[in-house]
């Protein structure tokens, strides 16, 4: 994440700054840059971090814990990694979303927005942030976006699903563990496939979670699907269909890069403990 972290930062940038011009990647960061300083592309990410440790943790522990449960050392099948994909997901979203909505407030504040609807925000912290919100929005405001989020659960489970279903077919008659590079290009081909087909829903995501669009300021703890399909609506009628896939470039570029390598590491990890253990990973062969 902190590898590629300003590609996060300019994917943001895109979802909810309507007015802005640049519409590319390197255009936003130089832009960025160029107003706000060197270090602007890396603002929030110390929350960010902090909030993908806690939510790796309750979606690995959850998916491997279920899945050792459900499963218990039978054939798994991409119907069934999907499911398990799906529990996970949703106990994560609900568990962490007030995390997100913090880190997205914090990656955003001091940020010069061409939209001039948008307020600025002043927050000192995490902990002051969770403050702020709790305090002047409410409690049902830490959950922000928590509809589109529980939707979103596809996107780890189809991305666990396209994974493992490659990992399987590839390793049909093969013998032997995969390699880095190869781990590396399943890892993105998966990424890639879950990003792009859910990639709509996360820009409303965002704009929620950001809570200063005027629909997303009268949704309640969940939004509604009503409010979805009205902020696809705005975007589809002031940017067409493209408005939907605003900064799906840097988002694939950072999520893909980014999912790689944490497979690449999970892989090589889960087999060095292994090893360290004296075990043979006879699960995992399916």
């Amino acid at each position: 994440m902190t590898v590629f972290y300003p590609l996060d930062s300019a994917r943001l940038r895109l979802q909810v700054d309507e007015k802005r011009k640049a519409k590319w990647t390197p255009s936003v960061l130089a832009e960025i840059i160029r107003e706000e300083g060197l270090l602007a592309p890396y603002r929030g990410w110390f929350p960010v971090i902090c909030s993908l440790c806690c939510s790796n943790f309750v979606y690995f522990y959850t998916f491997n814990s279920v899945k050792a449960c459900w499963l218990r050392g039978h054939r798994s099948t991409p119907g069934k990694d999907l499911v398990l994909g799906i529990i996970a997901g949703v106990v994560n979203v609900l568990v962490t979303t007030p995390l997100w909505v913090v880190n997205t407030r914090l990656k955003l504040q001091g940020a010069k927005f061409r939209n001039s609807d948008i307020k600025p925000t002043h927050y000192s912290g995490i902990l002051d942030a969770f403050r702020q919100i709790l305090f002047s929005e409410g409690l049902p405001a830490l959950w922000n976006g928590t509809l589109p989020s529980l939707l979103l659960v596809l996107n780890p489970a189809l991305q666990f699903m396209v994974y493992e279903g490659l990992k399987r077919e590839l390793k049909r008659g093969a013998s032997g563990e995969f390699s880095s590079l190869e781990v590396f290009v399943i890892g993105a081909i998966a990424k890639a496939v879950a990003t792009t087909a859910t990639y709509p829903l996360q820009t409303v995501q965002s704009i929620l979670r950001f809570g200063q669009h005027r629909h997303s300021k009268e949704s309640r703890i969940m939004g509604s699907l009503r409010s979805i399909f009205y902020l696809w609506r705005e975007q589809v009628r002031k940017h067409g269909i493209v408005g939907l896939f605003k900064g799906l470039e840097a988002k694939l570029l950072q999520t893909v890069l980014t999912a790689a390598l944490m497979f690449l590491l999970y892989e090589k990890m889960t087999a060095a403990t292994f090893r360290i253990m004296g075990l043979r990973r006879t699960v995992s062969r399916r």
